[in-house]
């Protein structure tokens, strides 16, 4: 299972931030970083919540009890007019496991199709 530190660590890492940037721009202070991050000390309800929003997590996802990192709000999005990000996981879930696969292959495959090959011009 996945720890506090280490998911803070890899969330930083992933931004591109040192914990001297992460500390001033959650006004921290750099060993408090170190510590959440080495798992000494936790981070209070409140500031775990700053956390979450500053990386746009979950903080389920932050404490490790799920890999979904989305924020809630996020599945109310519309992909398009009429059918949100959750509209779409409900049909995915609802069919059987065959079908699952064919979506998700279906979707690599459009994902794959429509990436900007190194060099293309942007459309």
């Amino acid at each position: 299972m996945r720890t506090l530190g280490s998911t803070l660590a890899l969330l930083r890492s992933e931004k591109g931030l040192g914990q001297k940037q992460m500390a001033a721009s959650l006004n921290l202070s750099i060993s408090a970083i170190s510590s959440y991050e080495k798992n000494v000390h936790a981070p209070d309800l409140s500031m775990l919540c700053r956390l979450a929003e500053y990386f746009d997590v979950t903080t389920d996802y932050l404490l490790g009890r799920t890999e979904y990192r989305c924020p809630p709000e996020t599945l109310r999005e519309y992909i398009t007019q009429d059918y949100t990000i959750q509209d779409m996981i409900n049909t995915v879930v609802t069919v059987d496991r065959e079908k699952q696969v064919s979506i998700i292959n279906f979707v690599k495959y459009m994902k794959h199709l429509h990436q900007k090959a190194p060099g293309q011009p942007e459309s």
